[in-house]
């Protein structure tokens, strides 16, 4: 028929994994793919393994919306492209992001973390495996607290030297360190260290295409390192002196943690953290989440970074007065309020607001009138309220016998979205 357009057979982009030693790495069919495609796409480095390449070249230069957008044209044009990728694609890689939102077929290499392994000599289908590459250490911490091997993709600020100094920082001398550099390439480069003999290390000391894996000394078993179960003892906790007692007790913290419930990735809110005893469990609930703090008094703060260290918890803590400061906070899956300076409304108002859909809200209160107030105001919110009082007593020995010591009684008040209500409810209520 005339002016029919002619049919172009739509061809997926091709994105392969490639090693440091370049088209050495390569079987030979993926290498005849490269030198026959249309367009060639790859990071600047990768793109120098092939000078003879015929066809156009593309860097990436960040900006993969647009990559990905192009390719998408390419492939509906049936033109022939190749990405070139580190190691495999979907390992921290470009792989994950193109499949998504394009058809690709995807053939990788040996990853980083595999070939680091090789060179130890060890498995490591039992490494946690995190990446620093791009991201904040921020919470690395508790995430690695107990795992024997952790493999971590570095950048150059979060450098193997950056890495100790941080471990070390929390205490955390039960690592040695494998650093590999440059693995398949020409320049490749392994080698253990101390955490402090790294720590020294100068800035330029290492290539920033490095891997570093830690993993506990021979011999080290769980008996050797510090363990804390739920409901860490209060004495335990760095207090204010001479009057110690600013701490949410074992008792009630065990039993508002338990109402906010937290996941593994939940992002958390602890207001007023004084000692930091609530944000701390909850940062060794949440792992692979994050835990935000904040509070007004200088010497409660002191205590909650000195805790931090010592529970190998790091949360991101601040000085100030809520609500002002929240705005630094990412939204939360959960918050947790010791106490408010008067400003309840306020505070609540801005909880209320920031909190994530199926997220709860749980403050202690220990007199009738913050429990009133905050009621009143989670209403207002348009939040429903449960409200537990515990009234704990714990055993003190006189003489030589046993007696019963009253703590405070405390409200603790957990608040959560309205349900709304359903369809046979309103009627219900209309009949009614």
């Amino acid at each position: 028929m005339s002016g029919q357009q002619p049919h172009v057979q739509i061809t997926k982009p091709k994105v392969i994994g490639i090693g440091d030693n370049g088209r050495d790495s390569l079987l030979p069919l993926y290498a005849d793919w490269i030198d026959s495609s249309e367009l060639l796409v790859g990071g600047e480095r990768q793109l120098q393994f092939f000078p003879d390449h015929q066809g156009e070249q593309l860097i990436i230069k960040g900006g993969l919306s647009e990559l990905a957008a192009r390719l998408k044209t390419e492939s509906e044009q049936g033109r022939s492209v190749v990405v070139l990728a580190s190691g495999d694609p979907f390992f921290y890689g470009i792989g994950g992001y193109l499949s998504s939102k394009l058809a690709v077929e995807v053939y990788p290499n040996l990853s980083s973390i595999q070939l680091a392994f090789a060179r130890m000599g060890e498995s490591w289908q039992d490494a946690e495996v995190v990446s620093v590459h791009g991201r904040s250490i921020k919470g690395l911490a508790q995430r690695i607290d107990g795992k024997k091997k952790v493999a971590l993709l570095t950048d150059e600020t979060n450098s193997p030297q950056e890495i100790a100094r941080y471990l070390l920082a929390f205490g955390m001398t039960e690592y040695r360190v494998f650093v590999a550099e440059n693995l398949d390439g020409p320049s490749e480069r392994t080698d253990w260290y101390e955490l402090q003999e790294l720590a020294e290390q100068a800035t330029e000391a290492f290539s920033p295409l490095n891997v570093v894996i830690l993993r506990q000394r021979p011999g080290v078993s769980s008996a050797d390192l510090p363990q804390w179960p739920f409901g860490i003892d209060d004495e335990l906790f760095a207090q204010r002196k001479p009057d110690k007692g600013l701490i949410t007790k074992k008792e009630i913290r065990v039993l508002s943690l338990a109402q906010m419930g937290l996941r593994s990735d939940s992002i958390v809110w602890d207001i007023g953290t004084c000692t930091g005893s609530v944000a701390i469990e909850a940062a060794r609930i949440a792992r692979q989440g994050a835990v935000y703090a904040i509070e007004k008094n200088e010497a409660d703060l002191a205590n909650c970074l000195e805790n931090m260290t010592r529970f190998r918890a790091d949360i991101t803590v601040i000085q100030g007065r809520a609500p002002q400061g929240l705005e630094t906070f990412a939204d939360p899956d959960a918050v947790f309020i010791g106490g408010s300076g008067g400003e309840m409304k306020e505070l609540l108002h801005v909880c209320c607001t920031r909190l994530r859909p199926g997220g709860r809200i749980v403050l202690n209160a220990v007199t009738i009138e913050n429990l009133y107030e905050a009621n009143r105001t989670f209403a207002e919110e348009g939040f429903a309220t449960n409200i537990t009082l515990a009234q704990i007593s714990r055993s003190k020995p006189i003489l030589d016998m046993t007696r019963f010591e009253g703590l405070n009684p405390v409200y603790i008040i957990t608040a959560r979205h309205q349900e709304p209500e359903s369809a046979a409810v309103k009627e219900t209520k209309a009949v009614e």
